[in-house]
């Protein structure tokens, strides 16, 4: 008997959400730089006869295995925050891990804000989620997963990408929160707005509670930044899997972020 499943995917639809983990210029600081060594096949029979004294030519094609090293933070590419990321410790209580969140969290049904008018550094507001997610038709539940489209995927591989979105306030995700939601997202480079333009404003006002306010809002929610392609996306009616890598103690995990809709 087939699984369900395989019975299933002739009748759905996955779009991919996420950007290809690769190398960057080298020049960019550790936190935003990727490496990828590639190991071809003849690096990998050398490897094998090294390891265990076949010869090249024992090989099929005197071929051994291609490999990949990375060396990558857990924030680079596409990747699911964790409250750890955030504070180490969240209402109260020590900051949960990648590797603590629940799995249920992870695939739930998805619904998308369009925030595409807004301009870089002009955060999207609690009026203004509620009023997406309505424009939607999505009726929101505990469980759903939010996703902001920006437009800002368009600008990844440019230099000023870490300063573009409009990003989103921290009232608006304390109400995402309340409203049952554990895991929201966006495709730009952070959920909060661009932290240049909240630096500048933290320093100019004193105050605690402006730079990296919507990641410091003090909840045990996930986000997924660094999206791509929730253009190819209607507005609510699938259901999006996010499954991080199980970082040990980990602040995040790389994840291959997919929406799945019905044919």
């Amino acid at each position: 008997m087939r699984h369900p499943l395989v019975e299933a995917a002739g009748r759905t639809r996955i779009v991919d959400l996420s950007h290809a983990i690769a190398p960057t210029p080298q020049s960019l600081p550790d936190f935003l730089r990727v490496q990828v060594t590639y190991m071809d096949h003849a690096a990998g029979a050398a490897d094998m006869e090294r390891a265990f004294g076949v010869p090249a030519r024992l090989m099929r094609e005197g071929e051994g295995p291609a490999a990949e090293y990375l060396w990558l933070g857990t924030h680079s590419a596409t990747h699911v925050d964790a409250p750890w990321h955030y504070n180490s410790t969240v209402a109260g209580a020590r900051a949960q891990t990648i590797d603590e969140l629940p799995l249920e969290w992870f695939l739930a049904p998805g619904v998308v804000v369009d925030a595409r008018h807004k301009a870089d550094g002009d955060p999207l507001t609690l009026e203004e989620m509620s009023d997406g997610i309505a424009a939607s038709g999505h009726s929101l539940e505990p469980g759903d997963i939010v996703l902001v489209h920006s437009g800002r995927d368009a600008f990844y591989a440019e230099p000023d990408y870490v300063v573009r979105g409009c990003g989103v306030t921290a009232a608006a995700t304390r109400w995402l929160y309340e409203h049952g939601v554990r895991v929201m997202g966006i495709d730009a480079w952070s959920w909060d707005s661009p932290l240049d333009r909240q630096a500048a404003e933290a320093l100019q006002r004193d105050e605690p509670g402006i730079f990296w306010g919507a990641h410091q809002v003090d909840l045990a929610y996930a986000q997924i930044e660094r999206l791509a392609n929730l253009g190819a996306l209607p507005p609510s009616g699938f259901t999006v899997a996010c499954f991080p890598l199980k970082v040990a103690g980990g602040s995040a995990g790389p994840a291959r972020v997919v929406a799945i809709l019905e044919s």
